[in-house]
């Protein structure tokens, strides 16, 4: 059975960590990454537990075991992950106010199409209700897994733009 909690140890952190790296695109194949999507940031343990510490992250665990993660970023963040920072840039320029990014969301390859990336996102609607009106986050434009993904939970499009050499969707879920 999967549950859906906040990370409270540094075991849980590893875990997202490890899930994290079996999920960049130098680990899945072209096919993969076509079908199941990717990620795209590459965290370390300080910066991740420095992100749960300041809001904590939503996971999904099959008994003790992480399966599935939603990584949430507060604004304090924007400065520390480079690849990040235009998203950032563009969140000022359409004056969106009061949201969490959520900063990468992933489910094990196992646990894939059971539901686990839509339970991350409603756990993390609940977490984040009334404190933050919305999330936020990016997709890689053509990312299409993922932007589908997000679409059928109840992502809107707040724009598209273009940085490092590619376009980024931008898109918003309303926590209420």
């Amino acid at each position: 059975m999967i549950t859906y909690t906040t990370a409270t140890t540094d075991n849980e952190l590893k875990e997202i960590l490890a899930l994290q790296q079996k999920s960049l695109p130098t680990s899945v194949s072209p096919q993969e990454k076509e079908k199941e999507g990717f990620v795209t940031v590459v965290h370390d343990l300080d910066v991740l537990t420095r992100m749960n510490d300041a809001c904590p992250h939503i996971i999904a665990k099959d008994g003790d075991k992480v399966v599935g993660y939603a990584l949430s970023m507060t604004d304090g963040f924007k400065d520390e992950i480079s690849v990040l920072r235009p998203m950032f840039t563009e969140l000022e320029n359409v004056n969106i106010q009061n949201f969490i990014t959520m900063g990468q969301i992933c489910v094990a390859k196992t646990h894939r199409k059971q539901g686990v990336f839509r339970g991350l996102y409603n756990a993390m609607k609940k977490a984040s209700y009334p404190k933050y009106d919305a999330i936020i986050t990016e997709v890689d434009a053509t990312n299409s897994n993922r932007l589908g993904a997000h679409y059928a939970v109840g992502f809107e499009n707040v724009c598209t733009y273009h940085s490092l050499s590619q376009d980024w969707e931008l898109i918003s879920l309303k926590t209420s």
